[in-house]
């Protein structure tokens, strides 16, 4: 818990906004990475412009920019250190409570993302893009991909900063593509320009149901994830959860070299011939959450996306019918126990873990540095996208040259196990 406050500068008005108990910190005063070289803090937030698919109740777009509007908690109480200034919806006729939130609180919609970034000017006065591309009626490939329009999103965000001359840090919500051409054009294309980009979920820096000790460099012997939901959507969220742990193993992340996903009696044969570490599988099932005592072995859905990254470890996250969650177990070197924690699925207030994302996001607006790496996402999406096509392919494996790339993971870890629902202390 200590590691995660420092890294994060929570004060004392941040958990009073959040609901937390002041005895979680020491010192009080605007965040340090929202104040100036002298400490002070500034005179107004930093504004956003914001880019969305659709805008209903429990959408993406809700419990983001909701919570710039309304604050934290969606009660009218502060919020982030953020202003949005402007949206851009690219599918109005299914976000009249998008629209008419941001009618409340006086935020121009626009018809084009250039206009939203500009605010309907002829320059870019914002200090930040927050682009949502999830939710909304958008098609299927023939492999199980939402073709969000994530990348599009991007083309015209980055064809506005070209054009006024000028770069704002940019939030790519959820995974980047989704289809992996796509992804690493968005990555190239930031990093060409120089942006400073984040993407992802809230997987990495959310709840866990219980706090597993876990430092940089840690010897990680085996390693599985379980996941739960749809494949795609949700097969991100479970790759995602898992990357975050295992990057903090000694040496990583140099990347994956081949990229496998299995079903039916090839699944089981693979977990039952040692694929898989045994003990980690049994450390992640104890975790989950699920219905009942179900069998995994009797789900009809169960599908295993199975990796081999650069330096030798397997990584393995399995998908379930039954779960009705998202876990990790994990064997480290010289310890007899695994260790294992699920991602904590609390809804209240308003979608918690999306506060801590905010938090991520805001600090790298303020300090013009990305508060973890992209290339995580990445990474992340990558695996997804390709084990997807091995599906297709019915299993086949698919070496990976295009996923060995390097980067360096940071001290910054998830939110510390903290009841937001408790009262305040005045």
């Amino acid at each position: 818990m200590p590691d995660f406050l420092d890294d994060c500068q929570f004060t004392r008005r941040d958990c009073l906004r959040l609901g937390l108990g002041t005895s979680l910190l020491g010192a009080a005063g605007w965040p340090a990475w929202a104040q100036d070289a002298v400490g002070k803090r500034p005179a107004a937030p930093k504004t956003v412009a914001g880019v969305v698919t659709m805008y209903n109740p429990g959408s993406h777009g809700d419990v983001i920019f909701n919570k710039l509007m309304e604050g934290w908690k969606h009660d009218g109480g502060p919020g982030p250190a953020l202003k949005l200034v402007s949206l851009y919806i690219d599918q109005p006729e299914t976000s009249a409570f998008g629209i008419a939130t941001c009618k409340k609180y006086n935020v121009p919609i626009f018809d084009s993302i250039e206009k939203a970034i500009t605010v309907g000017g002829q320059s870019i006065p914002v200090d930040a893009v927050l682009s949502v591309g999830e939710h909304g009626n958008y098609p299927l490939n023939d492999i199980g991909q939402q073709l969000y329009p994530r990348r599009r999103f991007m083309e015209e965000i980055t064809a506005a900063f070209s054009k006024y001359g000028k770069v704002v840090p940019v939030f790519n919500d959820k995974h980047l593509g989704p289809v992996w051409t796509d992804a690493k054009w968005m990555y190239d294309r930031a990093r060409e320009l120089k942006i400073p980009y984040m993407a992802g979920s809230s997987m990495p820096v959310g709840f866990r149901t219980a706090e597993i000790k876990l430092p940089l460099g840690s010897d990680i012997e085996g390693a599985v994830g379980i996941g739960y939901g749809g494949l795609e959507i949700y097969g991100f969220h479970a790759l995602e959860f898992f990357q975050s742990h295992v990057e903090r193993r000694r040496g990583a992340e140099k990347g994956v070299k081949a990229v496998r996903f299995l079903e039916g009696p090839a699944l089981w044969q693979a977990i039952d011939q040692g694929a898989v570490s045994k003990v980690a599988l049994e450390a992640a099932w104890a975790a989950v959450p699920k219905q009942g005592q179900p069998d995994m072995r009797q789900d009809k859905e169960a599908g295993l996306f199975l990796f081999e990254y650069a330096d030798g470890l397997t990584g393995a996250v399995l998908y379930l019918g039954c779960a009705s969650g998202t876990s990790i177990g994990i064997k480290l070197k010289g310890q007899a126990q695994p260790i294992a924690t699920a991602f904590d699925e609390r809804t209240e207030p308003r979608y918690p873990h999306f506060a801590y994302l905010l938090k991520a996001i805001e600090k790298m607006i303020y300090t013009g540095r990305p508060t973890y790496p992209v290339e995580r996402t990445l990474l992340t999406s990558g695996i997804l996208d390709r084990a997807l096509n091995s599906r297709a392919r019915k299993g086949q494996r698919l070496e990976t040259p295009e996923l060995l790339f390097p980067y360096q993971p940071v001290a910054y870890p998830h939110a510390p196990h903290v009841d937001l629902l408790a009262a305040p202390v005045n």
